[in-house]
């Protein structure tokens, strides 16, 4: 069988045996081409389900509505690592979830009525070609692991303080906070995001660069360590911004001085949540 067909049985399997109240993947969108999220709560729809280079969305972030029942989902190895966040901060329990895990191999960039045969960029890159977590798993992992994982931090690493400055300021110019990059990322779930608190206020409604910059920059320290580079905010960003720079950014630097991955091992305590007095960080010491 291929993944699909792999997929398709074992959701019926889960839904009429009743072991999962729902089964979430990826179905053929409207276009014809693309493929977009689908709740499969009957056997009976299993047969919509698909998993090919065009199932680009991370689904994970789905699960914290669903804390409540146990749910089938369909993940890639990225995603995987969604998984062990959520467990870690207590946000999913772990007998309420069944993964379905996918062996993949990278994602086409994909448009609206088109598919690239070029990967993704976050593919081009990949380290995570292997599950970290799963209870099945579809096909078997067949591409290695990229030869550098930061080539274009690296690169803007290289640009001067002021050079970096004017690249973001255009950057976050364009922002229309439309807050995508929030809802979709599996690690943004507050019950009140700091950019809506009226009291005290941090940032106000003005679609301005010093409001942009503090939602956009705020937004990346409150996932520093947590931060599963999916890239889930870049892929939906509609003015195209590169928000995975930010993020992998300090995703580098958080593994550089802890020796932390996020979303690698459920039960490693992250840095920023295991504060130890006695710890140095060998800056300005």
């Amino acid at each position: 069988m291929n993944p699909s067909e792999q997929i398709r049985a074992k959701a019926k399997e889960l839904l009429d045996s009743k072991t999962v109240d729902c089964v979430i993947g990826y179905e053929r969108s409207t276009d014809g081409k693309n493929a977009r999220p689908l709740f499969v709560y009957s056997s009976k729809d299993a047969d919509r389900l698909i998993f090919d280079q065009t199932c680009a969305q991370d689904l994970v972030r789905y699960l914290l509505n669903r804390k409540d029942k146990v749910t089938g989902i369909v993940v890639k190895p990225c995603d995987s690592r969604a998984i062990n966040l959520l467990l870690n901060e207590h946000q999913i329990q772990r007998d309420k979830v069944y993964i379905i895990g996918i062996a993949c191999s990278g994602v086409a960039k994909t448009d609206w009525n088109k598919t690239s045969d070029k990967l993704r960029d976050a593919c081009q890159i990949c380290q995570q070609h292997k599950l970290v977590v799963y209870d099945f798993l579809v096909g078997e992992a067949k591409a290695e692991p990229a030869a550098e994982a930061y080539p274009d931090i690296k690169s803007m690493e290289e640009k001067s303080p002021g050079e970096r400055r004017a690249f973001w300021e255009e950057q976050f110019s364009r922002c229309i906070r439309c807050y995508a990059c929030r809802q979709v990322c599996p690690g943004c779930y507050c019950s009140e995001c700091f950019v809506e608190r009226l009291d005290p206020l941090w940032v106000g409604i003005r679609i301005a660069p010093g409001e942009n910059e503090m939602w956009n920059t705020m937004r990346a320290f409150h996932l520093a360590g947590r931060c599963i580079g999916c890239n889930a905010c870049e892929l939906v960003c509609p003015v195209n911004i590169p928000l995975s720079l930010l993020n992998r950014k300090l995703e580098k630097d958080v593994q550089t001085l802890f020796k932390f991955q996020s979303g690698i091992d459920a039960d490693a305590p992250p840095p920023f949540a295991a504060f130890q007095k006695d710890e140095k960080l060998g800056v300005a010491e």
